[in-house]
């Protein structure tokens, strides 16, 4: 089996995940109280910061979901820089058993317009 390329393998994810602009995801967190996360390592969540986001690099992420969020039917909704490591992300926590996961697909731009920061 041929390596795959990061283009390839987010496409692969963005296929088996649910993904929404961030002006849907802004519409369903208020009406649903759901968990925004952003999987930007600290840095880049720094420059720019997302209102009521909680930073989660994608490196360690499995490993703190359980204090963020221990209910698998809690809407989470995922966002990062450009889509990318959000649908990987969202792949992820499917795999872990969580039920309502979202990626933001748009680049953060969009989302800090559209969630407010």
């Amino acid at each position: 089996m041929p390596l795959l390329t990061v283009p390839e393998l987010v496409a692969a994810a963005r296929a088996k995940v649910r993904c929404i602009t961030a002006a849907q995801a802004k519409i369903e967190i208020a009406a649903n109280q759901g968990l925004l996360l952003d999987v930007r390592e600290p840095a880049e969540a720094a420059l720019k910061r997302v209102a009521g986001a909680i930073n989660v690099p994608r490196g360690v992420l499995e490993m703190k979901m359980a204090e963020l969020c221990s209910g698998v039917e809690q809407p989470i909704y995922i966002h990062c820089a450009t889509g990318g490591r959000a649908s990987l992300a969202a792949e992820q926590l499917q795999r872990m058993g969580y039920e309502q996961v979202s990626a933001i697909t748009c680049g953060v731009d969009q989302v800090c317009f559209s969630l407010g920061s």
